[in-house]
């Protein structure tokens, strides 16, 4: 399958670097660039690109709007959102951040230290339906709560109590950036079987997609209890 790509990001260097990149791939085209956030919507409704690589700041629209904005748009097919953040140091990238980026829609999350193999790696996973959370990006998460006491929103405790112990071992696992493979080999079950689960979390739950769940997993505290467990 070829894959249509749009790029998003205020600096001209990571543009054209990303584009270099990603045409270099068959299976890939980037059908075009841009550093203007109203400017993306249109090229999307023009493109149709499956997935679409932005930064967190552009000109006249932060990321997270652009987000917001193109899974409101009514497309066919509706557009994966990979978000390219500056570093993994960048004190922009608050927990926060991270997570109201994933819950407003995002599929992937990605920094500039992410290697080439890795940033390919995403397009594809995300453009499959699945989400893509480098190991960097979740271990940022985990050493957030190591460091902060955070309270759930409450509001999401009784979807998460409602959960089968399977469920939540099958959440807590996508949670963490793990494939659909690697959650089947973690759990011994077979890799249709955890497509089940994640559909029916889905319904269950009342969300989108993976990278949502995940944001879930998050902001109902069950990451952080599941640190408190392993730490205690």
């Amino acid at each position: 399958m070829q894959f249509r790509v749009l790029i998003c990001d205020e600096t001209t260097l990571v543009r054209d670097g990303l584009r270099t990149l990603l045409d270099a791939e068959s299976d890939i085209t980037v059908v075009d660039t841009t550093d203007n956030g109203h400017r993306a919507v249109m090229l999307v409704r023009t493109y149709r690109p499956h997935v679409v690589v932005t930064g967190l700041t552009l000109q006249g629209m932060l990321g997270i709007e652009l987000i917001r904005r193109l899974l409101r748009e009514d497309l066919d097919p509706v557009p994966r959102i990979v978000v390219f953040a500056t570093n993994e140091h960048d004190d922009t990238l608050t927990h926060d951040t991270l997570t109201n980026v994933l819950h407003a829609g995002a599929s992937g999350l990605l920094t500039r230290e992410t290697s080439r193999d890795d940033l390919v790696a995403a397009i594809r996973t995300v453009a499959s339906g699945q989400a893509m959370l480098t190991p960097r990006m979740t271990q940022r998460l985990l050493d957030w709560f190591r460091q902060h006491k955070t309270e759930p929103d409450d509001m999401l405790q009784p979807y998460a109590a409602a959960l089968t112990e399977r469920e939540r071992e099958v959440l807590l696992l996508t949670a963490r950036g793990m494939s659909t493979e690697d959650i089947g080999v973690t759990l011994s079950i077979s890799v249709a079987t955890v497509r089940t689960h994640i559909y029916r979390l889905r319904n269950k739950l009342q969300l989108r997609d993976r990278a949502q769940l995940v944001s879930f997993a998050y902001r109902a505290g069950m990451m952080q209890a599941e640190y408190d467990l392993a730490n205690n």
